[in-house]
């Protein structure tokens, strides 16, 4: 491996506390392989603490090769020292495709042309050879739930082309990460092959988890979920998933906080700039309603039947719990649930501004609820997948 700089690269050791944790992982003998992303490096990094705003020294994007080269670079049978991808021989038959997607010269999360090349280089390699290949990357390639695509940074934009390209490639899973869900997701391409995304949650968050994943051989696999042990970290005394749910509530409580009181904020939060204000009126008066109703008064607001199970639910504490569903995984308002009939029943008697929205934008609202607030598919903690 040319290029590696010894003195630059034990300087930097000392200065990042996470290289040490992951040569104490290596100590206890686990193979550790690293794939890195945006958020490994920033030139103009911030942080907070007792004194208030510090800008401490930023990790640049050409020291990431040195600073985790032992954990996959040095033992890589094949690398792409551009976009820092490579190909590690995981076991006999096994090979693991690396894929960093730090993205083109535009910042966009995608894998680049040069970059795709390799791949399908790397791919045809391990086909000829008899290798079964999976893969890891940061951004998801499928989404988790329909709103993914509609946000900016969730995903990699170009993720239908990537995963065709991967599954018709003979690559049929892969783990991803950045949104900190669990979520087990197929797409089948249109000939035929399977292509997997398995996103875990985070270690320090909600979900707080790992997975045990068994590849049984070239058509299955097998997921297992592990919540997070307890670690040593003042948890106020609250389990890890009491703490870590408390810590994600709060998150969302403060944006619903905004919609009624900073409204401004929150709209500069979901991207936008420079709202006019008669939208920042129009999301105040919004958030104030939310903030005050209840399932069951909205729903006869809107002339929709109620489950008494569920009407004196109050409206921000249900919208919370669908979105935090999301994140968690298996989202539990499937068709048959009060919750879904309340939701599906207030979307229907919008339909006649949906079948708008669907005509002018393409995007079928209902659809969309539909599969964000219920789950489907393969239990997304503990299941067998099919491969091929």
């Amino acid at each position: 491996m040319a290029g590696r700089s010894e003195g630059r690269r034990h300087r930097a050791d000392r200065r990042r506390p996470v290289i040490e944790l992951l040569k104490k992982l290596k100590a206890a003998g686990k193979r550790v392989y690293v794939i890195t992303a945006g958020h490994d490096f920033n030139d103009h990094p911030f942080c907070f603490d007792e004194n208030g705003r510090g800008e401490p020294e930023g990790t640049k994007r050409e020291e990431l090769f040195d600073l985790y080269y032992e954990f996959g670079f040095s033992d890589a049978i094949a690398v792409d020292r551009e976009s820092l991808s490579y190909v590690a021989q995981l076991s006999d038959g096994l090979r693991l495709l690396a894929l960093n997607n730090d993205g083109d010269e535009n910042r966009r999360w995608v894998f680049t042309e040069k970059q795709t090349a390799w791949i399908k280089e790397q791919t045809k390699k391990a086909r000829e050879e008899g290798q079964t290949m999976i893969a890891m990357t940061h951004y998801p390639l499928l989404a988790a739930c329909p709103v993914w695509p509609l946000i900016g940074n969730c995903m990699n934009p170009d993720h239908e082309n990537a995963t065709t390209m991967l599954a018709d490639e003979g690559v049929h899973l892969c783990f991803t990460g950045h949104m900190h869900n669990q979520s087990v997701k197929c797409k089948v391409t249109e000939q035929g092959n399977k292509f997997w995304d398995v996103c875990t949650g985070s270690l320090i968050g909600d979900p707080s988890c790992m997975r045990l994943v068994t590849i049984e051989s070239p058509e299955k696999a097998k997921i297992e979920t592990i919540p997070t042990p307890p670690f040593d970290w003042d948890m106020e005394g609250l389990t890890n998933e009491e703490y870590f749910k408390r810590q994600f509530n709060m998150m969302i409580n403060n944006y619903l906080d905004f919609a009624e009181h900073n409204p401004k904020r929150l709209l500069g939060k979901l991207g936008m700039k420079n709202p006019n204000g008669a939208l920042v009126k129009l999301v105040g008066v919004f958030g104030k309603k939310i903030n005050r109703a209840t399932v069951g008064s909205t729903c006869r607001f809107f002339r929709v039947k109620c489950d008494d199970s569920i009407k004196d639910r109050p409206l921000r504490e249900l919208m919370l719990a669908i979105v935090r569903n999301i994140f968690v995984g298996n989202a539990p308002y499937v068709q048959g649930t009060p919750e879904y009939d309340a939701v599906m029943g207030v979307l229907g008697r919008l339909s006649f501004i949906l079948k708008k929205v669907k005509k002018k934008k393409g995007l079928d609202i209902k659809a969309l609820v539909r599969d964000s607030i219920g789950h489907y598919g393969v239990d997304e903690y503990n299941c067998e997948i099919e491969l091929l």
